[in-house]
């Protein structure tokens, strides 16, 4: 089963994940915005999901992170249940 090493930023609404996808745009640290204005729980560390494997999350969160975002590079705003998220895929194993 493949497994990545992702984080993630979740926010309300997609203005909020575009605004702060544009701060990352223009050189602001995706930890550093996790952390001050992600909805998520791992937003204290960062918005570090850790290791997982694929069908771990919910399958929008899977698409993008199993799909062909390239390693590194930020999503586009992602819809989920739980709000909007912006993914970087740190490592795919």
């Amino acid at each position: 089963m493949p497994r990545a090493v992702a984080r993630h930023i979740l926010v309300p609404t997609e203005k909020d994940a575009l605004d702060l996808k544009d701060q990352i745009a223009k050189g602001a640290d995706f930890g550093d915005l996790a952390k001050k204005h992600s909805k998520c729980p791992s937003g204290r560390s960062g918005g570090s999901l850790g290791e997982f494997e694929q069908g771990a999350m919910v399958p929008e969160f899977d698409a993008v992170v199993f799909g062909d975002l390239p390693v590194g590079q930020v999503s586009d705003p992602v819809k989920t249940q739980f709000g909007y998220h912006l993914l970087e895929v740190q490592k795919r194993i």
